[in-house]
């Protein structure tokens, strides 16, 4: 990137290494900045089945088979740090702030307004002021249905085979072959 000049990288390792970074740095402003023009890409391309399938391929890390199907309107914060495995469907409204890895799993379904946050402010409000950021990585299993306008927060893990049901926030790691629901998600059966 031309336009930035010494360690301008800096910011952008911190947050991949989980520790407070300067969320307002230029140069991830400039990352976000590219992720909204893939989404664009996506907005352009959804009637075109191989050219949306090569734009869903440019914003996302990765995509297993190439067969990952996101509704609009979405929004990521990076993009790049998020990976899906194999048959990934996200409704629409869909929210991804990656600042950290988010690694979603084969057989995935995200329902819609399903907000993802790897990521979280301060919570001393002082420093919050001061606008520094954590990154924490969250991760998704196979054969995940996640019901709309749940939240899933920084540093979870979700198991195999889990349903979340509608409107639920995931606040701590799930166990595989569970039904969870609820603020703060709970288990309510096993499957």
């Amino acid at each position: 990137m031309e336009k930035f000049t010494g360690d301008y990288k800096a910011e952008e390792r911190k947050m991949l290494a989980g520790e407070f970074y300067d969320g307002f740095d230029p140069y991830l402003d400039e990352l976000r900045k590219q992720a909204r023009h893939k989404v664009k890409a996506l907005v352009e391309t959804r009637d075109e089945p191989e050219k949306y399938k090569e734009a869903v391929r440019n914003l996302l890390g990765t995509t297993t088979d190439g067969n990952a199907i996101i509704d609009l309107p979405v929004f990521f914060d990076y993009g790049y740090n998020t990976h899906v495995g194999k048959s990934f469907y996200m409704n629409s409204m869909g929210v991804i702030l990656d600042c950290a890895r988010v690694d979603i799993g084969d057989n995935v379904m995200i329902g819609p307004g399903v907000h993802i946050y790897a990521v979280e402010h301060h919570t001393d409000p002082k420093l919050r002021l001061g606008g520094p950021d954590i990154a924490r990585p969250i991760r998704i299993g196979n054969n995940v249905w996640i019901g709309g306008r749940s939240i899933i927060l920084s540093g979870v893990t979700i198991g195999d085979n889990v349903t979340v049901g509608a409107g639920s926030v995931v606040t701590k790691d799930v166990p595989d072959n569970v039904v969870v629901v609820g603020n703060p998600a709970r288990i309510l059966r096993h499957v």
